[in-house]
């Protein structure tokens, strides 16, 4: 039987207007920021333009013998751990903003009210099934352009995972040879985040378009509190990424895959954090299937693999799918990276 009590975390939209400094982040401290309109009479292709970098012909194989690694959960391997602890800075300073999907709510059950075949989290002998309010479902994913350490790039994959989206994600690091002159050349300027929805054909710059663009298409209308105090969401979502500032940011030489990669997870886990930084910084463009708390992919993930446990990696060219963080990125350095 479900317990009786059943506790609802929703996201809570403004009320009222909030009143802040306006004062312009410098450029050094944070990411490239520049003001500009909504573009929303672009059509888009990007999926079928051919990559830039001259290292797409070269061999894309997984280390000899590889043998991806068993799930561990709720570990740390001994070697990541100030890793680990440095990738959770991020989560502390937004207060959990994008762990949990909109309408987010749970109950505590009897396991024997869950099929063998669904997923549920269990703690301490507690089973406790967790489920969530979506909006519409875009029939394709939302293509996204940015790089990992800018504070607005971040502000945008928060109400990724806030409205369980999946997004194609194209990395921009300094230095990329392959989406930062996309950007340029789809919308004008070379500026990040840069969102694309081929649903609608609308692009458009500047986060906070982005976040009302989205919340209003696929969510209920509604910004959420955290991601609507302006210039104190920005700060935030910087002073989160300075343990790990130089992480996600400049682009190391790498093979361009012929199909993005898939990776499972979510923007408030510090162990996708640290794979969507490797991501990044190899420009390998990858489609994140979200699954924050609440979200009912947890379930699918858990049906294809028998367990739920996020990152999760599934390499569509060499065929490697694989759990384990600290393994994941070992398995795309040396699958990836030119030596």
């Amino acid at each position: 039987m479900t317990m009786a009590g059943a506790l609802s975390l929703s996201q809570f939209p403004v009320r009222g207007s909030v009143s802040l400094p306006k004062r312009r982040i410098p450029r050094r401290s944070f990411c490239i920021r520049g003001m500009s309109e909504i573009s929303s009479t672009f059509s888009v292709s990007t999926q079928q333009e051919e990559p830039t970098s001259n290292a797409s012909s070269v061999t894309i194989a997984p280390p000899p013998n590889f043998k991806p690694p068993e799930p561990k959960r709720f570990a740390i391997r001994p070697d990541k751990t100030s890793e680990v602890f440095g990738a959770l800075l991020p989560l502390l300073f937004r207060f959990a903003t994008g762990v949990f999907v909109s309408g987010y709510s749970f109950s505590i059950v009897s396991k024997d009210e869950i099929p063998p075949d669904e997923y549920a989290l269990e703690l301490n002998g507690v089973t406790i099934k967790e489920t969530a309010k979506l909006g519409p479902r875009p029939e394709k994913p939302i293509e996204i352009y940015e790089f990992e350490t800018c504070p607005f790039c971040r502000k945008v994959r928060e109400i990724v995972a806030i409205l369980d989206l999946d997004v194609l994600f194209y990395p921009c690091p300094r230095n990329g040879p392959n989406f930062r002159q996309k950007v340029l050349e789809m919308g004008g300027k070379l500026q990040f985040p840069y969102m694309v929805d081929p649903n609608t054909g609308a692009s458009m710059y500047e986060s906070d378009d982005i976040i009302r663009y989205l919340v209003d298409k696929y969510g209920d209308g509604n910004v959420p509190l955290s991601l609507s105090l302006g210039f104190l969401t920005t700060l935030t979502a910087g002073l989160g990424m300075l343990s790990r500032i130089s992480k996600g940011t400049t682009y190391t030489p790498a093979k361009f895959p012929p199909k993005p990669l898939k990776l499972w997870a979510y923007g408030g886990s510090p162990f996708c954090k640290l794979v969507r930084e490797v991501l990044v910084e190899l420009e390998l463009p990858h489609l994140l299937v979200c699954c924050a708390r609440g979200s009912p992919k947890r379930n699918i993930l858990y049906q294809k693999t028998g367990t739920f446990q996020v990152p999760f990696l599934a390499d569509p060219y060499t065929g490697i799918e694989m759990f384990e963080s600290a393994e994941i990125i070992e398995y795309l350095r040396a699958t990836y990276a030119l030596q």
